[in-house]
């Protein structure tokens, strides 16, 4: 009698004393999550922060800003769990660096347009000026070159000017005269616009210019915590749907990381809310890896990453195992299902 209620006890005091039991997400050890940009790019970190969604399913996470490559060498030496990098730079670490992975996509692009001097107001007319970039194939780089081979033209038409820091260092290298041209994410050319500088064009406007962001974790990290990358990405699911579905509380949560005038980032909420850049079934796709591969801008290591096997480094069987969970149905409605099968015959194998 006294094993049996010895018994009882103990399986009560699992239901209701240990984390996790019956399903529950576990608690977490406190986890370092890094977000490179101040931009749409980490809004969805933002809301999974400030709406408690981190703590919903037992994490118990920092998100700390530090700009490329800060964040994958956060993630290698094991002071971050996760960034939330570009394809195009996951892809070109991971290559290099076999212990990295991808594990799902969350955004599809930024707001990144090619502003110009006053005086240019077509792509063409950039032959032979000087465009800024942070540095030689980076991001901006790599966009600006999307946007020149749609107007016929190529990387050596143009010159470019290495300027070493982010965003705002390029809109001060514009705006000083240094150059005639760069690529800027929003809010910062929403004010160079009201100022009379041209925009030439957004990536955000052409399908088939790809620049997801994804989740980039080590290996090694997952190993030790396997279910970590399932809770982050349900954690960032449900900032999702608040995004979608929260406009005044998606505004306030960018602004605590970034104090833009709320009228400018309203008009940021807007656009990507139309064109919902935000994934809500979140594969890497093939389409996306595939463009990477397409337009790389250095010969050499364009050579190495194409002889790269991406499908060690790129997982998509999280998102797989959440699709056949019903998570996501779960989470955003029985209308998910024709997305998820659409996603999935698109996602990288």
């Amino acid at each position: 009698m006294i094993s049996r209620l010895r018994f009882i006890l103990l399986i009560a005091l699992t239901v209701f004393i240990v984390p996790g039991a019956w399903g529950e997400p576990q608690q977490m050890p406190k986890i370092t999550l890094n977000y490179p940009t101040r931009t749409g790019q980490s809004w969805v970190l933002y809301i999974a922060k400030e709406g408690g969604y981190y703590q919903k399913y037992g994490l118990d996470a920092n998100i700390v800003f530090g700009v490329s490559p800060t964040g994958i060498a956060m993630v290698i030496s094991g002071e971050a769990a996760m960034t939330v990098y570009t394809l195009e730079q996951s892809m070109q670490a991971s290559s290099k660096d076999g212990s990295l992975v991808s594990v799902g996509s969350l955004f599809k692009k930024s707001l990144f347009a090619l502003m110009a001097t006053k005086d240019i107001t077509t792509v063409r007319g950039l032959k032979g000026k000087r465009v800024a970039v942070s540095q030689i194939g980076d991001a901006p780089y790599n966009y600006t070159n999307g946007l020149l081979n749609k107007a016929g033209l190529g990387q050596r038409d143009v010159q470019w000017v290495p300027v070493g820091t982010d965003v705002s260092g390029r809109a001060a290298a514009l705006v000083g005269s240094r150059v005639d041209a760069t690529m800027l994410t929003a809010p910062v050319y929403f004010k160079l616009e009201q100022e009379g500088y041209k925009n030439l064009g957004n990536i955000s406007d052409y399908d088939d210019i790809y620049a997801p962001s994804v989740y980039l974790m080590k290996k090694g990290t997952i190993a030790a915590n396997p279910k970590l990358p399932e809770l982050l990405i349900k954690a960032h699911a449900e900032a999702i749907k608040r995004f979608y579905d929260d406009k005044a509380f998606a505004i306030k949560a960018y602004r605590v990381y970034d104090p833009q005038d709320p009228a400018e980032v309203e008009k940021i909420y807007d656009h990507y809310a139309r064109v919902s850049t935000y994934e809500r079934v979140p594969y890497v796709t093939a389409p996306a890896v595939q463009y990477i591969l397409d337009h790389l801008s250095d010969p050499q290591s364009a050579a190495q990453m194409r002889k790269f096997d991406f499908r060690s480094v790129i997982d998509n069987g999280i998102v797989d195992r959440l699709v056949k969970e019903g998570f996501f149905e779960k989470l955003f409605g029985p209308g998910i299902k024709a997305e998820q099968e659409r996603k999935a015959k698109l996602a990288f194998r």
